[in-house]
């Protein structure tokens, strides 16, 4: 079966998270030493790895340490070299590289000076790399892909991402977050993305390059059986843990063939926030509901919990896609007496579903069908076009279910 990977961005992706989730994975660390060592560059820096916590999860950061002519470790964002696409490409042929890393190495540097060529006016073989064809990012990229071709990786797909905010100073002086580079590649491969509500920058020209140039598309996981996850941390404590996720296994040809969409569920990523309440009127959570469902959100519920000194409260939940996120913690903060929400990334199954309408002596009824496998699993007339039909008529919502259900039936018994 085809070797597949994933790469899950919940806080972005930079080079070295990607070399963190690797090695995290089962890439040798001496073996990525070892090639690198081919580009001609090991004595600009040093290559290590450790184990942290991000949020309370254990995941690995692997540290480019660079050094100067005085054998000076300076930190990994601190560029010393700075050089032009021809130059790269001729260390990269010169290594002798597995030809599968030689040939990705090449084509996300030639992918990365496009975008900055772009965004600058220049033919990408005279752009200035400041920052991109600095060391660190060398030592990320070719890392990177000297790390998948190890693992066998024959098909590379990326989940959204996360746009990020505020500036950060780089070569050409204060920049908004997403940078012009990242925006250009974004660009190029039409990537879906959103706001996670953190305003720092998340997804980096270098970790942009990588995704937009190897990923065959970004979305939703592909259908494939999970045998390793490597996990691969930033340098920044977010409030989301930041780690980049790497899932690594098996296509599942059965569920990836073209007629996907007819034969199982659909599967999505979805945000989860929650916060508990214990100081709050039913209405004004009444209220809440309402705005969060009129903005976007998916589902909106509560469950009693017991809460300190044995308060009684409530646990709200909104289930959201990620693009709705920052506005439904934004109307969570303004309509209710919360002071945090927590925010997760999950993956739920939907089935496939369509809208029929059917008539009643009362009036027309929209029905909802969801399917399995082709297969009809649930019918279910939608409530406000019953609850507005019992108004009008004066009868009872139960029976202008009764009666939307029993025409729907009636009209499926006579096309068989």
């Amino acid at each position: 079966m085809k070797k597949v990977a994933y790469l899950e961005c919940p806080t972005g992706i930079a080079g070295d998270m990607c070399l963190g989730a690797l090695v995290h994975a089962g890439v040798p660390l001496d073996y990525l030493i070892e090639k690198l060592r081919l580009l001609g560059i090991s004595d600009e820096y040093e290559l290590r790895a450790e184990l942290v916590h991000r949020n309370g999860q254990e995941a690995t950061k692997v540290h480019v340490d660079l050094i100067d002519d005085d054998h000076h470790h300076h930190h990994e964002d601190h560029h010393i070299h700075a050089r032009h696409l021809p130059e790269i490409e001729r260390m990269i042929l010169a290594a002798g590289l597995p030809s599968q890393a030689e040939s990705m190495s090449l084509a996300v540097f030639r992918k990365l000076a496009e975008a900055e060529g772009a965004v600058h006016g220049v033919a990408p073989e005279k752009v200035h790399f400041h920052e991109v064809g600095a060391t660190d990012a060398i030592v990320d990229i070719v890392g990177t892909c000297l790390g998948l071709d190890w693992l066998g990786i024959e098909q590379f797909y990326c989940s959204p991402l996360p746009t990020g905010g505020g500036t950060i100073k780089a070569a050409h002086g204060q920049m908004p977050v997403p940078t012009p580079a990242v925006l250009k590649l974004w660009e190029y491969r039409q990537v879906p993305v959103y706001s996670n509500g953190i305003e720092r920058e998340l997804v980096t020209p270098t970790g942009a390059a990588i995704a937009v140039t190897l990923a065959s598309s970004f979305g939703s996981p592909p259908s494939m059986s999970v045998k390793k996850i490597g996990l691969g941390a930033g340098s920044r404590q977010l409030p989301l843990p930041n780690i980049l996720r790497l899932w690594i296994g098996e296509e599942v040809p059965s569920v990836t063939t073209a007629n996907f969409a007819a034969r199982s569920p659909e599967i999505e990523t979805v945000a989860v926030l929650e916060t508990q309440i214990d100081d709050l009127s039913p209405q004004a959570i009444a209220y809440t509901f309402d705005s969060l469902l009129s903005s976007g959100a998916l589902d909106v519920f509560t469950q009693p919990i017991v809460m300190k000194k044995s308060r009684q409260g409530v646990l709200l939940t909104v289930i959201c896609h990620p693009e709705k996120q920052s506005i439904c913690e934004e109307i969570l903060f303004r309509e209710t007496t919360t002071l945090g929400i927590r925010c997760s990334l999950q993956q739920r199954s939907i089935l496939q579903r369509e809208i029929q309408k059917v008539s009643t002596s009362y009036g027309a009824v929209r029905v909802k069908i969801a399917r399995t496998n082709g297969q009809i699993t649930n019918v279910q007339p939608e409530y406000e076009d019953c609850a507005q039909l019992a108004k009008e008529n004066n009868v009872s919502w139960r029976e202008i279910h009764r009666l939307a259900c029993q025409s729907w039936y009636d009209k499926a018994s006579a096309n068989l």
